[in-house]
């Protein structure tokens, strides 16, 4: 069990040097690849997480998959509490190692850059704030991952390497199509983790870490999306 955790935390926090990362390259000031844009940024998060899965194997880096295989039956409830806290404290980690990477670069930013679009390097937020409509396309787009997710693994996981390739492809495509309004978090530990860094880096120009959003959307609406994945994976795809 410390074995699976740790590969978790380690995971988690992987995951978010790959795309906080790119966020941070891709807007602060005095980068290499400064205005890159959504394409850059979606496909770093797509190989990313391919490299992740390679490296840690069988891993949800997701308290929201951890839902879903708790209602499958494949986890206990104490292991789904245990593991989510554990990616949240990697994904914060994770975070600050970027802030320490690109501190520089965070310091030349500091008088330039809107506060807002500061903390959106770390989590995320709605293109358009409508709570109720940015809950259900949080929902929805969760509900689309992980039933992939679960799909790919049920007829690719005899294939080596396929279903980390069949993920960071699932990642792209939700993405580029289904990430346009709120960002596509689908992982508490995506945006909670990096949320809370924002809150504890030391920058001057800080705005409001907007918990009241964080909690409510990418916080509850993908728990609701693995719910309904589940029962869909279980009792219609017959997984």
């Amino acid at each position: 069990m410390i074995h699976q955790l740790l590969a978790e935390f380690m995971g988690t926090a992987l995951m978010i040097i790959f795309g906080v990362g790119v966020h941070a390259d891709e807007v602060l000031n005095r980068t290499k690849y400064h205005g890159s844009g959504h394409i850059f940024s979606i496909t770093t998060w797509g190989f990313g997480i391919a490299m992740v899965l390679f490296i840690f194997g069988d891993v949800y880096i997701n308290p929201a998959m951890a839902l879903a295989q708790y209602v499958l039956g494949n986890i206990d409830l104490p292991y789904f509490i245990i593991v989510s806290f554990v990616e949240i404290f990697g994904a914060i980690i994770g975070s600050l190692i970027v802030y320490v990477m690109y501190a520089d670069q965070f310091k030349l930013s500091e008088k330039d850059i809107d506060p807002v679009i500061v903390r959106n390097i770390f989590s995320t937020a709605p293109a358009i704030r409508n709570l109720p409509r940015n809950f259900f396309v949080e929902a929805f787009a969760t509900f689309i991952f992980l039933t992939g997710i679960l799909s790919i693994s049920a007829h690719a996981g005899d294939v080596p390497g396929m279903v980390p390739l069949g993920v960071g492809f699932l990642v792209w495509a939700v993405g580029m199509g289904l990430g346009g309004t709120t960002g596509f978090a689908m992982n508490q530990a995506r945006d909670m983790g990096p949320r809370i860094a924002y809150t504890i880096i030391p920058w001057q120009k800080r705005t409001t870490s907007d918990f009241k959003y964080g909690l409510l959307v990418p916080g509850i609406a993908p728990f609701i999306g693995a719910i309904f994945a589940a029962l869909f994976a279980k009792f219609y795809l017959g997984i």
